[in-house]
């Protein structure tokens, strides 16, 4: 199979990095403090999701009703905190076949784009080395609806200059391969849930797999 797609927009976390870990430890430590039970099983229904949609999936399991001036202070903790974790990332954090397989893109003529729900997308791009490496980022600074909603991966195409259906989204979250094709967009699923979502366009064997199925741009 070979897409004849111009521009390639990335999911972040799970895609071009893993995060995981340390929205888990935020979310646990707030979620201890109000005594609510929180496992991994539960966090893995937060891929992919907004903040405060992640807070509201945490609290099913509260014996309380919160206000919603309270939801917002609770989300600001979480984010303080996972901010803070994120200080440990570093630049050889970026595996090299993420690095090569998005320099041999760019090399390939295609536009290369984030779109995320994380509010923190551009720090966490800025620890990892790729602060400048996009031409576009659209992240959840830019959105007013989360993934499965398709506004961010239309915004990042918008941000490119190219119309939806020459753009290809590489996501691992079902919400994300939803997104791509509400937004008329090509879904190239990698890992997680988005390869048994049966929406997908195409299953991706690794990341190196982009380079199989995208020529040079344009060809």
């Amino acid at each position: 199979m070979k897409l004849e797609e111009k521009a390639v927009i990335f999911d972040l976390d799970g895609v071009i990095c893993f995060t995981d870990k340390y929205h888990y430890q935020a979310w646990k430590a707030l979620a201890d403090k109000l005594g609510i039970y929180f496992d991994e099983k539960i966090n893995n229904r937060l891929r992919g999701v907004s903040r405060m949609a992640s807070l509201e999936i945490i609290l099913e399991r509260a014996d309380k009703t919160y206000t919603q001036e309270e939801k917002e202070a609770f989300a600001e903790e979480k984010n303080d905190n996972y901010k803070e974790l994120l200080k440990n990332m570093k630049e050889s954090d970026l595996s090299e076949e993420v690095k090569t397989t998005l320099e041999e893109l760019r090399a390939r003529g295609y536009l290369l784009a984030i779109g995320s729900s994380s509010k923190n997308t551009k720090f966490i791009l800025g620890q990892l080395g790729l602060g400048d490496f996009f031409d576009a980022i659209a992240d959840g600074t830019d959105i007013t609806h989360s993934k499965p909603d398709p506004e961010v991966f239309l915004k990042a195409a918008e941000k490119l200059g190219m119309k939806p259906e020459d753009c290809a989204v590489v996501e691992d979250a079902k919400a994300g391969i939803e997104a791509a094709k509400a937004a008329n967009m090509t879904a190239l699923a990698l890992d997680g849930d988005a390869r048994d979502c049966g929406m997908q366009d195409y299953n991706l064997e690794g990341f190196f797999d982009l380079l199989n199925i995208l020529p040079g741009a344009g060809e």
